[in-house]
């Protein structure tokens, strides 16, 4: 994996630290475990939402060093995912067209498959760019 790639862009991330105390930020950034706990706790009663207003540059480093870049932009599957999510639009973008189809007449299979999606997004991105590399 090359050094210089940036799958992950921090205007972005910042964009989605706007709605950081929902965690938002941290699961673009592949944290899911402290993305759940900040949206369930709205970003540890805001201080660590805060923090993480200059904690984004070391995360985006983090991200650009651990998923894979591609034909799939992660910046844009996330916006659709954090928009669009139930409507089933990222699938849909990754070329995954029968589960957008069903998160689409399904309110994103029930909220459930948005969630996933939420966990496993920059893998399902990764993986995705993998295939198209390498046929």
């Amino acid at each position: 994996m090359a050094d210089n790639q940036d799958t992950h862009s921090k205007l972005i991330g910042y964009l989605l630290w706007i709605f950081g105390f929902l965690g938002s930020h941290r699961f673009y950034y592949g944290k899911p475990i402290t993305g759940t706990i900040w949206f369930f706790t709205l970003g540890l009663l805001f201080i660590g939402w805060i923090i993480d207003l200059f904690l984004i540059p070391a995360m985006d480093r983090e991200a650009d060093h651990r998923f894979r870049e591609g034909e799939v932009s992660f910046n844009i599957g996330w916006i659709l995912l954090t928009f669009l999510g139930v409507f089933g639009i990222h699938r849909m973008y990754m070329g995954k067209w029968i589960t957008g189809i069903i998160y689409l007449l399904t309110g994103g299979l029930f909220l459930v498959g948005v969630l996933y999606d939420f966990w496993t997004l920059n893998s399902q991105i990764s993986e995705r760019n993998q295939e198209v590399k390498f046929g």
